[in-house]
């Protein structure tokens, strides 16, 4: 198990000034009131719609990719939405860092709580699949004060965030696991604890197979769910955390456990099980999940580059 990231005096070296000047402007904006914050954080979302030109181009590449029934207005408005809550992500990134726990629990809703329950009077170790949902963090500090967990990460090259990101979600977790520690996140498991794991994005060609996610029929998707779920047999929740469009706050949606009919015989059958409950998952909010990413960068031999 690597260390978790502490704070250093090296963090206030100059060539962290930057850093430091970035997190003190988001941690002032959220002390604002939550309808100016979303007015802020939409505003802004919309606007980097022209300097994220890059981010953009991927964004519609992967709505074009997994909504080929749309219309290229319906794309465009989706695209749109997204971007907003990409200016709100980053405001709910700094909520879930800096905000009490009070002014949290203000602001959500929970539904579907008995299936974590459930979950816990069963004794056995919660695999929680969190997706990327631009409310992740914000997602994962409401969770943590229901029921505090382990977090799965990829540790940041930036030191300084580093320590930051680990230092917000511990607020309200247990600790944290970087996303390689695969032996940490099955002992985890088999203690039974519960343990946040993402398996939506596209980490490359090693450990990852092939499987259908939305309209792509060739998607790599990482084999870490199957060696977690056959080896520990644990619950295994989805949620999702969403914006409510009234500017009312959030809603935490815990959904029905899936592991009673979870294919775990093989990667590639275990893979399409997970993607279809992602799917079911995003198609509660696609406007709020993380379409900027390349998540279908990696392909199988013989098939195009799907980001030309």
């Amino acid at each position: 198990m690597k260390k978790i990231p502490s704070f250093s005096i090296k963090l206030l070296s100059p060539r962290y000034w930057l850093g430091w000047i970035a997190i003190i402007i988001l941690w002032i904006f959220v002390l604002l009131p939550y309808p100016l914050i979303e007015k802020i954080g939409k505003s802004f979302g919309r606007a980097s719609m022209m300097f994220l030109r890059k981010r953009r181009k991927v964004a519609e590449r992967n709505l074009q990719l997994c909504f080929p029934h749309l219309t290229s207005f319906e794309r465009n408005d989706l695209l749109i939405s997204n971007f907003e809550s990409v200016g709100m992500g980053i405001m709910e990134t700094g909520m879930a860092w800096f905000w009490p726990d009070w002014r949290v629990r203000k602001w959500f809703s929970i539904t579907g709580y008995e299936h974590m329950q459930n979950a816990l009077d069963s004794k056995k170790g919660v695999l929680l699949i969190g997706m990327h949902f631009l409310t992740l963090e914000l997602g994962a500090r409401i969770f943590g004060i229901l029921n505090s967990g382990i977090g799965v990460y990829r540790p940041n090259n930036n030191a300084l965030l580093d320590w930051l990101q680990t230092w917000g979600r511990m607020r309200s977790n247990k600790t944290m696991l970087d996303r390689s520690d695969l032996k940490g996140m099955l002992k985890s498991l088999s203690r039974g604890e519960i343990l946040w794991y993402a398996p939506d994005h596209d980490y490359g060609p090693k450990n990852s197979v092939f499987a259908p996610f939305f309209a792509v029929k060739q998607a790599a998707t990482t084999t870490g769910s199957y060696m977690l779920i056959r080896s520990t047999q644990p619950a295994v929740i989805p949620f999702v955390p969403r914006r409510r469009h009234d500017g009312g706050g959030y809603e935490l949606i815990i959904m029905p456990d899936i592991s009673a009919n979870m294919p775990i015989h093989s990667k590639q059958e275990t893979a399409a099980y997970i993607n279809k409950s992602i799917e079911d998952a995003v198609l509660l909010s696609p406007d709020q999940y993380m379409w900027l990413h390349r998540r279908f960068k990696t392909r199988p031999e013989g098939v195009h580059e799907r980001y030309k």
